[in-house]
């Protein structure tokens, strides 16, 4: 059978016709389709900038249905549900991208880091800590690290918090001694409250050989050691912790008054504490001398001799609360409205405050109740900062 080749040439422009129609056609749709998600995206984006997260979400869910391959936006609409507490649709949304065939890699990786956020934000400590195990090895691993590290923090597993720290320290994320000898120090607390003494002061021990420089493992020994009927013993670990932690002498010197007096060492920690006073005047190092001196019965200096010298070196109004609190007024019997008055204007300047997020408190904190930092609270009251 011939072909008829005239018939083949007049079909070739046809053909050609008819695959450029359906070409403008395709490429209409997709011009139009194009058109209606970048500006659904702006305009997300322009609600988001303006703090309006209800139009915003909207807006993004809308461009997400138009264009539900686009990852980045579904990134986009997780974030905000989480930014607004619900965390439900944010898993859902960050469930669905994992569950996605043709997600890269890297961006399976994003949506798992976030949804171990979802969880972790949720309270659902359980599930947060198992999304953010499947990231080791990844770009967010030393992310993931952080996170479950905060994670046993918070629910106060201080073995695993003790691995986790020292593989962040391992991998270059900084020095975690610190951390590591509070953790010994919250292990032995629990010892020390169950009764096995002799396990906690092995901790504690450990604790000061890993960071000397810390101030608590030494005090919570002494506290130990002390409260086992050895005040003598106390004392002495409270004087290695002034030469091994000066930065928290103010915080030392109060449990090393009430030990010395009570183990025969008044001398020795009076001698050593006015050493450190000459250096560096603090109000909690003055009232700790002055609390020895009055206990050893042979004081030189009065107390009210002591803040007056206190006041020459610096302004201190708690100095001064004190020094009045022992003046003959000349209208004496205005004196108790005075030095209540002045009781309650010195309050504030004697708490403690947090450098990381100034927290104040009365008492001082290893970790701050209010941003979870350790070693954030100056061993000085707010009046000495």
């Amino acid at each position: 059978m011939e072909f008829d080749l005239t018939l083949i040439l007049l079909g070739l422009p046809v053909a050609f016709v008819l695959g450029w129609l359906a070409s403008r056609m395709d490429m209409r749709q997709l011009r139009l389709e194009n058109r209606q998600a970048p500006k659904a995206y702006f305009k997300g984006l322009n609600f988001l900038l303006n703090e309006q997260q209800d139009q915003a979400i909207d807006a993004f869910i809308e461009a997400v249905q138009n264009d539900p391959d686009t990852s980045e936006l579904h990134f986009a609409l997780g974030n905000l549900f989480r930014r607004r507490g619900e965390y439900e649709r944010a898993v859902r949304v960050h469930q669905h991208l994992l569950s996605r065939g043709d997600l890269v890699l890297d961006d399976r990786h994003r949506a798992q880091h976030a949804l171990a956020l979802d969880y972790l934000k949720a309270g659902l400590l359980d599930r947060a800590e198992e999304a953010l195990r499947k990231l080791e090895g990844t770009r967010f691993e030393a992310q993931a690290r952080l996170a479950l590290l905060a994670n046993y923090e918070r629910s106060r597993d201080w073995p695993q918090a003790a691995q986790i720290a020292e593989k962040l320290e391992s991998a270059g994320q900084g020095s975690f001694k610190g951390r590591l000898a509070h953790y010994l120090c919250e292990q032995a607390a629990t010892l020390a409250a169950q009764g096995d003494t002799q396990q906690a002061q092995a901790l504690l021990t450990q604790a000061t050989q890993t960071a000397p420089e810390v101030p608590r493992p030494r005090m919570d020994l002494a506290r130990l050691q002390d409260q086992s009927g050895d005040p003598h013993s106390a004392a002495l670990t409270l004087m290695e912790a002034l030469d091994a932690a000066p930065s928290a002498i103010p915080l030392i010197a109060a449990q090393l008054t009430d030990c010395a007096m009570r183990g025969g060492q008044c001398a020795q920690a009076l001698a050593k504490l006015k050493a450190l006073y000459a250096e560096t005047p603090s109000l909690d190092v003055l009232d700790a001398i002055v609390a020895l001196e009055a206990a050893s019965g042979d004081a030189t200096t009065s107390a009210r001799e002591w803040y007056a010298h206190h006041l020459e070196k610096e302004p201190s109004l708690v100095a001064a609360a004190k020094w009045i609190a022992g003046e003959k007024l000349e209208h004496e019997q205005f004196h108790p409205q005075v030095q209540r008055a002045l009781d309650h204007a010195v309050k504030p300047l004697t708490r403690y405050r947090c450098a990381a997020c100034g927290f104040e408190a009365k008492q001082h904190f290893w970790q701050c109740p209010g941003c979870q930092a350790w070693d954030s609270y100056p061993a000085r009251r707010v009046e000495e900062l």
